[in-house]
């Protein structure tokens, strides 16, 4: 029964992330400088139909004068025809308390009302509605004229019609140009963002063509933001490859390890060894070791996956100590260093290797174990010595005792995988392990490095 796997969860389309927050501030962006621009060119309409109707007003004032009975008279007429023209839409007419009003012809039968509970020095300009119909831009000013102590109101008055004619067609050209506008730059968010992904749409492209070619890297040329990602890709293929081929060689190493001792042991039962059941416990015992050996090898290669690893290496001193001193009573075991070291490590794999190391200072040793934590304080790594006072390895051995299964002393149990091991282990940590001659013992020092953690 094959089982469906469940598709990943991912967080929304980019591009439609992109294309909401485009279309968004273009939204934004079009209505408030449409706005703004109807407010600038209402503004100007409208000051320049008003300072057109200041202009007839003060025409009329320079025009008037008053007759020998009182009444305000033109000694020139106005120059717009439309003032003589009935209901022309462009009216004037000057009234003033105790006399008869003084209206234009284009007035007709009607009259405007004038606001005559206060004084206007300046002219002022509203809107009224006084005509049903026809709404009027109103000038009014009052003025005292030469010759007369009536507060004369001087009144033109226009209708809106032309005004606000003016103003719909302005705000039709600004609609369908802000409309056009507001589509063009809709269309080149959605280019851009289809441009601007596409090099991600190749990353794809590649990994598709990588799986079914059998490729193992990304290699088309990309833009620089882009470029980063594909290195890391690379990198993460690069150390699934390099997992991989580890993975293959442990398991081709851990074949080759058995298959000795299997070869071993049929070979005894084929031929009825009596001392077979003594050949069976030595064999398996090596068996375990290497299986051991390999599964501490995974175990600290799926720990460092994890990252962050940290570790106090006094308190595993002092565990492992405790533990390898019940079984050699006899042996003198010193600690001295830095209490406070941390390294970059699994405790459980820091514990394998000091196990190993120091368990094998006491087996092959004279009597006396010395362990120096963090003997090299001001280096970046942590260096941990391991010292005895045994028979120490010949120079041309050190490199050779760390393959496994390569030993010196056949006249003492083990497997001689203890130091391949704590090699494995500590270079899957990015730390080492070397050998030298101890000073002030006389034996065999060990150095382990280890990245300090941060």
């Amino acid at each position: 029964m094959t089982v469906a796997t469940a598709a990943p969860v991912h967080t929304g389309s980019l591009s439609r992330r992109m294309m909401l927050i485009a279309f968004g501030w273009i939204a934004v962006l079009l209505l408030a400088g449409g706005f703004a621009l109807d407010r600038t060119m209402t503004n100007l309409v409208e000051k320049n139909f008003d300072e057109q109707l200041g202009y007839m007003l003060t025409a009329m004032v320079a025009s008037a004068e008053i007759a020998s009975d009182g009444e305000v008279y033109f000694i020139r007429p106005l120059g717009d025809q439309r003032f003589l023209e009935p209901n022309s839409g462009l009216y004037w007419q000057i009234s003033g308390d105790g006399h008869d009003d003084y209206p234009s012809r284009s007035l007709w039968d009607r009259t405007l009302q004038v606001r005559g509970d206060h004084a206007d020095s300046q002219i002022h300009i509203y809107d009224s509605n006084q005509f049903p119909g026809e709404p009027l831009r109103i000038a009014e000013r009052s003025i005292t004229l030469p010759g007369s102590d009536v507060r004369w109101w001087f009144t033109v008055a226009a209708s809106r019609g032309e005004l606000d004619s003016q103003l719909s067609r302005i705000r039709s050209i600004l609609y369908w140009s802000f409309a056009v506008l507001g589509l063009g730059l809709f269309g080149m968010a959605m280019l851009q963002t289809w441009y601007g992904l596409g090099p991600l749409r190749g990353v794809r492209r590649a990994i598709q063509t990588m799986r079914a070619s059998g490729r193992n890297r990304v290699s088309d040329p990309l833009p620089l933001e882009v470029q980063p990602l594909v290195e890391e890709l690379n990198s993460l293929l690069a150390h699934s490859e390099k997992q991989a081929e580890e993975a293959r060689t442990h398991a081709g190493n851990l074949a080759h390890a058995l298959k000795t001792p299997l070869t071993v042991l049929t070979n005894a039962a084929t031929a009825h060894d009596p001392q077979l059941s003594d050949l069976v416990c030595r064999e398996t015992k090596t068996m375990q070791r290497h299986v051991e050996h390999h599964l501490a090898r995974a175990r600290a290669v799926g720990r460092r996956a994890t990252g962050h690893s940290r570790a106090e290496v006094w308190p595993s001193v002092e565990a492992v100590l405790r533990a390898v001193t019940r079984i050699y009573e006899d042996t003198r075991f010193d600690l001295d260093g830095n209490a406070d070291a941390v390294v970059s490590i699994e405790r459980q794999d820091l514990d394998e290797i000091l196990g190993n190391l120091i368990e094998n200072a006491a087996k092959y040793g004279g009597g006396s174990v010395f362990v120096t934590v963090d003997a090299e304080p001001d280096a970046e790594a942590c260096t941990i010595w391991v010292e005895d006072d045994g028979m120490g390895i010949p120079q041309a051995e050190r490199i050779r005792i760390f393959d496994r299964g390569a030993r010196l002393d056949t006249g003492k149990p083990g497997t001689g995988l203890g130091l391949a091991i704590v090699r494995d282990v500590a270079e899957i940590y990015g730390g080492e392990v070397s050998l030298g001659e101890s000073e002030d013992l006389g034996g065999l020092l060990v150095r382990l490095t280890l990245p300090r953690a941060g």
